[in-house]
């Protein structure tokens, strides 16, 4: 497609090879009891293929033609096995983009009248962790280091200092949140701490 040119300086930057991703969205439900707010997170399946045990939001790979929003509350809806009307989304948090070319739209809202239902083809065990105990906790921080491995056909004599060449070593921080006997950890703990930082503006 052709654009005239004040069109373009219209134009909403997209993301270099974001075809090349994986794109996923989440939830990250609030629930209330007692007066008390809590986060709902899930235990995977020990059946599950992919990582299974680990600790994480309801959510899963957006299909075509679903807008991100719509992945988030579908995948809730299918794993938590409630309504849409119990889910109530307020917003989207920051898109989280791994070094592993994944993509994850993160959304947060309330799941009103939860009664501790999920499928167990996916869920193993639901976990709530009231949300002050989460906004005053720090979370463990590691470093991870990112190198440049070029394959052995890379053509060095292309580039100046040829095998030599000094390439930029990158990193990033692999978190844990400890609460009770659960880890909650990786892609999820950076979510929930960029989450966590948002929501102290709307709670």
């Amino acid at each position: 497609m052709i654009l005239d040119k004040e069109t373009f300086s219209r134009r909403k930057p997209g993301i270099m090879f974001e075809d090349k991703y994986s794109q996923y969205s989440v939830f990250l439900p609030i629930i209330t009891m007692n007066g008390r707010k809590y986060l709902l997170l899930e235990k995977r399946s020990s059946k599950l293929r992919r990582q299974p045990g680990e600790i994480c939001f309801p959510g899963g790979k957006i299909e075509p033609g679903e807008t991100n929003q719509e992945c988030a509350i579908r995948e809730t809806m299918e794993e938590l096995l409630v309504s849409q009307e119990q889910v109530k989304v307020w917003g989207p948090l920051d898109l989280y983009i791994s070094p592993f070319r994944l993509m994850i739209h993160p959304f947060v809202g309330e799941l009103n009248h939860y009664q501790d239902t999920f499928s167990t083809d996916e869920v193993e065990e639901i976990i709530k962790v009231p949300l002050d105990y989460l906004q005053n906790f720090k979370p463990r921080r590691y470093e991870s280091k990112l190198i440049t491995k070029p394959p052995d056909e890379f053509p060095y004599e292309w580039i100046p200092g040829g095998n030599q060449y000094p390439w930029v070593k990158g990193s990033y921080d692999i978190l844990f949140y400890i609460y009770e006997d659960w880890v909650i950890w990786g892609m999820t703990a950076q979510i929930l701490k960029s989450g966590l930082e948002l929501m102290e503006h709307i709670i």
